[in-house]
């Protein structure tokens, strides 16, 4: 489909691989001696970094029984970290060849290659089998696709009765337009910025049953506002989101604070359950 190919399009580097090898040097270090918590700070490309995937995971419950599904992988970063925190296996899935690529490489620099397998391909139609995964989890993918039905039955159809599915994903909460561009989208083409009420709504029709939802907008505000002083005293980090996202970083990030800040977009958590 071609808003799937501009979505995969709209993530491609070009270069990322050798863009962190550059950073990786840059710390002082070489791929055989990285950890999870080295690459953290471009792995984990969603508001609130590490921190906010540490209180994420721990409301999952994940363990090393636990074989997990990441929606919309990325790099692999919150698989990885998941998996090392955890001890559970994550397979992943992802529209944008360049990302799976190079997350398979990370999984290698960082000796998790045997826990974590990175796939691309579309989340509406994934190539697993039914009832394959314990669990489930998206962290920023929502905004990239309009058929919420489809993701939540397609997620549903690959979860056993009784796991969680836990989403983090920036959610509409109030009027107006977006200023654009941000870190997901360039334009309003590729964005689809749903409600909290559309995500439950899916969910529910898909046959889950929601535990808990939580708005995060003032944990994201403080988070920007740490990283701005920080980026002010000593500038970006070596493996900052700059790597991923090129010059065009301060812009994106800057649009999104004030989108946030204005009240019309948050980053929010919902968590269910298949019955």
């Amino acid at each position: 489909m071609q808003d799937q190919q501009s979505i995969a399009q709209h993530y491609t580097h070009g270069g990322l691989l050798d863009a962190i090898r550059a950073g990786v040097t840059a710390l002082g270090k070489t791929s055989d001696k990285i950890n999870v918590d080295d690459l953290a700070p471009v792995d984990e490309f969603h508001i609130g970094g590490r921190k906010a995937s540490v209180e994420f995971f721990d409301q999952l419950h994940f363990s090393s029984t636990h074989h997990v599904l990441d929606v919309g992988c990325g790099l692999g970063g919150p698989a990885r970290f998941a998996a090392s925190r955890h001890g559970c296996r994550v397979t992943g899935i992802d529209l944008t060849p360049e990302y799976i690529e190079t997350g398979k490489m990370l999984c290698r620099w960082t000796g998790l290659d045997d826990l974590v397998s990175l796939h691309q391909g579309s989340a509406l139609s994934m190539p697993f089998p039914d009832s394959a995964f314990d669990g489930a989890y998206m962290m920023h993918v929502g905004m990239n696709i309009s058929d919420k039905a489809k993701l939540c039955s397609e997620i549903y159809r690959t979860l056993r009765t009784g796991s969680l599915f836990g989403i983090y994903d920036i959610m509409r909460i109030g009027d107006g337009d977006l200023t654009y561009p941000v870190p997901w989208a360039t334009t309003a083409d590729t964005s689809v910025v749903s409600a909290p009420e559309q995500y439950k709504g899916a969910l529910r029709d898909a046959g889950f049953a929601i535990v808990v939802e939580r708005n995060r907008r003032d944990f994201a505000l403080a988070f920007f506002e740490e990283l701005r002083a920080r980026t002010a005293a000593s500038g970006p980090p070596p493996l900052g989101l700059q790597v991923l996202m090129g010059a065009s970083a301060p812009v994106k990030i800057q649009n999104m604070v004030a989108n946030i800040a204005a009240g019309r977009i948050a980053p929010v958590e919902v968590m269910a359950r298949k019955e």
